[in-house]
Order: C-alpha cells, then sequence, then structure tokens
C-alpha cells in the first residue's frame, strides 16, 4: 500500500500541474499545511474529474464518497490520494459534512439545470466552493467562528468570479449559470450569450452579479487577521489573485464572451513575491 508521504507526493504533483491559481498561494505556507492543501484539492479535483469526464456517472460518484468513508474510517482504498486526504481531515478537524457537500455540489453537474433564481445560485456556489472555503480554513486554522462565516462568503465570490469569467466558455457548450429570474428582469435571451460582444442588457445582468461578489469580497477581507499567522500570507495571496481576476473582467466592460480572462504567471509571482514579504 502507498505510504502517507508517497500520498502527499502524489498530491503535489496534482496541484502543481493542475490548480491555476490556487497552487500559488500555497507556497508560502508551513509545509505540513501546504501539503494539507495539496491534499483538499486533489480531493476536489478528483471529484470534478468524475463528474466531467465522458460518461460519468451518479454512480461513479457514489462510489468515491464510499471509498472516502472507508478511507476516512481507516479502511484505506486503493486510490494514491486517500492515504494524504484521510491523514488531512484528522490532523485538522475537517468535518466530514464539507466533503459531502462538495461531492453533492458535483453530482448537480451530472443533471444541470439552469439556476432560478440567484438562492439557486448561490446554493451551487456554496456546494463547489463555499465548503471549500469552509475547508481549507480549518487548515489556516482560526480561533473566531466569525472566521468561518466570512470563509463561505470568499468561497462564493470565488465562484461568481469564475462564473462571469466563463459565461461564453459555457455558452458554447449549452450550459449557463445565469439566473433565470435576472435574464427576466434584465431582458437577456439566450442569443445574448452566443454573440461576439455583450450587449447593453446582459452587461446589466454582469453587473449585477459583479456587484454582489464585490460585496462578499468586502465581506470576507477581515478573515485574513482571524486565521493563524502562519497562515495569514496565503489566505492574503488567494484572495489578491482572485479579485485582481474579479476586477480585471469588471475593468473590461464585463466583456467576457469572446476570450477567457486570465492573470499572467507572472503576475501571479509577483503576488506570491508580496505575500512572502507580509
Amino acid at each position: 500500500m502507498i505510504s502517507v508521504a508517497e500520498s502527499y507526493a502524489h498530491c503535489v504533483a496534482i496541484a502543481r500541474a493542475r490548480a491555476k491559481n490556487f497552487y500559488y498561494s500555497f507556497l508560502v505556507l508551513p509545509k505540513q499545511k501546504r501539503l494539507a492543501m495539496c491534499a483538499v484539492y486533489a480531493f476536489m479535483r478528483q471529484c470534478d474529474d468524475l463528474s466531467d469526464e465522458a460518461g460519468a456517472t451518479q454512480e461513479a460518484l457514489i462510489q468515491w464518497r464510499e471509498q472516502m468513508d472507508r478511507a476516512l474510517d481507516g479502511d484505506m482504498p486503493m486510490h494514491p490520494l486517500w492515504p494524504a486526504f484521510a491523514d488531512t481531515v484528522a490532523r485538522y478537524g475537517i468535518p466530514r459534512a464539507y466533503l459531502y457537500d462538495m461531492i453533492e455540489g458535483v453530482t448537480g453537474d451530472l443533471s444541470f439545470k439552469q439556476p432560478q433564481s440567484f438562492q439557486d445560485l448561490y446554493q451551487y456556489c456554496y456546494r463547489v466552493a463555499g465548503v471549500v472555503g469552509l475547508t481549507i480554513t480549518h487548515i489556516f486554522g482560526f480561533e473566531h467562528v466569525r472566521a468561518l462565516e466570512m470563509a463561505e462568503k470568499c468561497g462564493i465570490a470565488f465562484q461568481l468570479t469564475n462564473i462571469l469569467r466563463d459565461i461564453g466558455e459555457d455558452a458554447g457548450l449549452g450550459r449557463s449559470y445565469l439566473p433565470l429570474e435576472l435574464m427576466q428582469k434584465y431582458e437577456v435571451s439566450p442569443e445574448d450569450l452566443k454573440q461576439k460582444q455583450v450587449s447593453p442588457h446582459l452587461q446589466k445582468l454582469l453587473s449585477d452579479l459583479g456587484h454582489r461578489a464585490q460585496g462578499y469580497y468586502a465581506f470576507s477581507l477581515p478573515m485574513i487577521q482571524l486565521v493563524d499567522r502562519d497562515s495569514r500570507s496565503s489566505l492574503w495571496a488567494l484572495i489578491e489573485i482572485y479579485s485582481r481576476l474579479f476586477r480585471r473582467i469588471e475593468a473590461s466592460g464585463y466583456e467576457v464572451l469572446e476570450g477567457r480572462h486570465r492573470l499572467p504567471t507572472w503576475e501571479k509571482l509577483s503576488i506570491l513575491a508580496q505575500a512572502a514579504l507580509r
């Protein structure tokens, strides 16, 4: 059976290769916390892959949840991430309910329905990102329960940023996360999402979502002072990377249909350097 150290090395390799924004913020953490973040990321990545790959089924995710329960109960399945993941969950006291919510969130993608209201969208964002914020806050370490409330909102802000960034790409796949009630309110049609430029009606809708994301970013920012001192630089870097991406989208007038906004590697490295000096 794979050792815990080998399992962590496997998770680090996955995070280094695939965590485009998260991995940079991990680098300024103490070693054990950095390894734990990679283990949680590898778990989330596998959940996503099981829901996104060709021929994905709900049964595969049910089996994945069963494997997780076995691993957390000490009966280690064969997948190489489980020893590191089980060690992380035990070491940092991560509630199992968060992990069930993550799996439930990606399971919902198999029978995706466009959200009717913003509350429906919020619930989706909570399951795929809010619980991630709650989970990694246990790794960061905290004393005041208010940190968890901020962590949830921080995850929601990140996911709304992802949704805004990917509007055009999702439309090309025949999928939209825009609440139907907001589309009706701003007189946005499905055809508006297939154009090369954002229409005035769509811009108003995206600005509405952007305003909500901005509020969640502002609400969660004080959380940096509520986590353990050795985690603050990492959390600052993570929020800075995502909020800069959001500001780039906002500054473009929400022109998100023709290309995907992203931060260049040099800018992420600059943020990392600033975080290391904090």
